[in-house]
């Protein structure tokens, strides 16, 4: 799906496409470490930017859609908290190396080669020390959870991801389970990749 697309899902939604509140994963990743400066790549409507933010993390946010970064923009005012937006491709985008103490990738979901270049990027942008986390759908949600793609082309695994962090040192890896609200007023579990790593210190 390519940026206008996106821009019209937005656009065509009142209110947030996505909840307003930082994912579980993220928190659970992130709680512990000391603030620092922060990148969220692909951060969509800004949600675990905005959140970050909120923790004392000095943030940058990239989505490429503009719409995205509007409503971003827009909810980290109403938290009274400061972001750096950006609007950029992120398969094309490359932030400056040895940059971040965080780095974010949350539900982006692309073609083995464009995510396999994105993550090398993230894990580029780390200063030794830093952390890299990667939250998204999983290949087992196909079978074994609810939402998310259907296309198990863009789906994450655990593995998939530690394939790609060859030089960190790997906190955590696996299929998490994600309770999301069910059709009869119950729960049910959708299944994510999480993935924390982090830069040996130099």
């Amino acid at each position: 799906m390519d940026s206008s697309a996106w821009d019209s899902r937005y656009a065509d939604t009142s209110g947030l496409v996505w909840s307003a509140e930082p994912n579980r994963f993220v928190v659970e990743s992130v709680i512990g470490l000391t603030p620092g400066s922060a990148l969220d790549i692909a951060a969509g409507e800004g949600r675990n930017a905005v959140w970050l933010a909120g923790q004392g993390w000095r943030v940058n946010a990239v989505d490429f859609s503009a719409v995205a970064v509007d409503r971003g923009r827009e909810l980290a005012d109403a938290r009274g908290v400061p972001v750096d937006w950006r609007v950029a491709d992120v398969t094309a985008y490359r932030p400056v190396p040895n940059s971040y103490d965080l780095v974010l990738i949350s539900y982006l979901h692309l073609p083995a080669p464009e995510f396999a270049g994105v993550l090398a990027a993230a894990k580029s942008a780390l200063r030794p020390g830093g952390t890299l986390v990667v939250v998204g759908h999983d290949l087992a949600n196909l079978a074994g959870g609810i939402g998310g793609p259907q296309d198990p082309d863009v789906l994450l695994t655990p593995e998939s991801v530690v394939d790609g962090l060859a030089g960190l040192r790997v906190q955590r890896a696996e299929t998490a389970h994600r309770p999301v609200p069910g059709t009869d007023g119950g729960t049910v579990d959708a299944l994510d990749t999480v993935v924390v790593a982090t830069r040996p210190a130099d």
